[in-house]
């Protein structure tokens, strides 16, 4: 929890959140650009008329798998439900994930795979003191806290660096490995870590022409603080995710993300699991191939004092063209 400081840290506490909001419009202008310049781009007459990347329902398969060549701008909407022993009732919250993924040609062997996180919460129920993470998970607990507050702004950041080797032809499995950085861009005390963090990445894949299925994990510590009151995190996440291919560019399964906070004073405090199902659909909007995705989950197991229970997503992808075609070295 944050200690209440003098008037001079209440300033310096403002002119730090509004250098972040300043960062934050600049990043968002930066996304707005990148995605203007991808549709002109697109709109460009291509040989064979499709997206570079086969017919809609390959199109939907590769952005199952998170080790593919294939750009596109990730953007989720997630409305929660979350309770637990310091909370009279069920408190909601609302938050979108921009997600870009860029997966760069490093050499002729190899790939890099990055897909920058920013989240932005939209009238959270937060308790004061208690943190979310990048994916709207709870990452710490302090006491019997039972103030809520509602919050809109940004969270941290995520960055995970994925090395892969060039797949070949009829390949199944796959494997990504690489470092993770966290930063602190949230716009409020309550909706980020106030830390710089850094850990490892690693994905593992398996594809066929039936079925896409992906475990993504990271983990981040922090190495520097913004604050000498602000807390230690040391936390993770599992994505595992399932996608069976239907006819007419179809799929259902199902991704849900586990989250772990080792800070939590319980292990009854440090666990997220939900499980859930989706339905995902790829179209062409123009040119422009876009895949829409709707899934629920419910938390299995879910942290005593506060912890989201239930969850709806709705994720709205469209593929762009390769902003770098070449090799980096």
């Amino acid at each position: 929890m944050r200690h209440k400081g003098n008037e001079h840290m209440s300033i310096t506490s403002k002119n730090t959140h509004t250098a972040r909001r300043g960062k934050a419009i600049m990043l968002a202008g930066f996304l707005g650009l990148a995605l203007q310049a991808a549709i002109a781009e697109d709109s460009k007459p291509r040989a064979g008329g499709d997206s570079g990347h086969g017919s809609l329902a390959e199109v939907g398969q590769k952005l199952s798998d998170p080790l593919s060549d294939v750009w596109a701008l990730f953007t989720e909407f997630n409305h929660t439900w979350s309770d637990g022993d310091i909370s009279d009732k069920t408190r909601t919250a609302t938050h979108v994930i921009f997600q870009p993924i860029m997966p760069f040609k490093l050499t002729d062997r190899y790939n890099l795979i990055t897909r920058p996180t920013l989240p932005v919460f939209y009238n959270a129920d937060v308790p004061d003191g208690i943190r979310r993470a990048p994916d709207g998970s709870i990452t710490a607990d302090s006491g019997e806290i039972v103030k809520f507050g509602s919050e809109t702004g940004l969270g941290d950041a995520a960055l995970p660096l994925l090395v892969t080797p060039k797949p070949t032809s009829g390949q199944k499995w796959g494997l990504g490995v690489g470092p993770t950085f966290m930063f602190p861009t949230a716009t409020d005390d309550t909706l980020g870590s106030d830390t710089w963090q850094i850990g490892p990445a690693a994905v593992v894949t398996y594809k066929t022409k039936k079925v896409s299925v992906a475990v993504l994990g990271q983990y981040w510590w922090d190495y520097a603080k913004s604050g000498d009151d602000v807390d230690d995190t040391s936390h993770g996440s599992i994505l595992y995710s399932a996608w069976w291919n239907l006819p007419k560019a179809w799929q259902v399964g199902f991704n849900p993300t586990i989250t772990y906070n080792h800070e939590a004073s319980k292990n009854d405090n440090k666990w997220n699991v939900p499980v859930g199902l989706g339905v995902a659909k790829t179209v062409k909007l123009g040119k422009l191939p876009v895949k829409f995705q709707l899934s629920a989950e419910k938390s299995v197991i879910r942290q005593d004092v506060f912890g989201k229970e239930w969850n709806v997503r709705l994720n709205v992808i469209p593929v762009i063209p390769a902003l770098v075609k070449n090799p980096l070295f």
